[in-house]
């Protein structure tokens, strides 16, 4: 079965500065959400890799669950605590 080019988008492998221009924040942010367990990321050789169709996933899975995927600050610099403040 040959995959469409949307499908090989998806399926490729990309890089934490391509997750941060995907999900519009800074790289710092990005790895962030890597230290929470249910973020997909993995390591490939010492460096963090991402499936952009896991990526949409789990923003999915956590809008399902009434999050709004995450929660950024404004200025994109991290995500929000439960008191809406950055978390470090």
């Amino acid at each position: 079965m040959l995959m469409t080019k949307q499908e090989k988008h998806k399926s490729k492998l990309i890089t934490v500065k391509e997750v941060a221009n995907y999900l519009v924040v800074t790289e710092r942010t990005v790895y962030r959400l890597i230290k929470d367990p249910t973020f997909p990321a993995f390591k490939v050789g010492g460096q963090w890799r991402f499936k952009m169709e896991m990526i949409d996933d789990w923003m999915r899975r956590d809008r399902a669950h009434g999050h709004s995927s995450p929660e950024f600050s404004a200025d994109g610099e991290g995500l929000l605590d439960e008191s809406g403040q950055v978390a470090n």
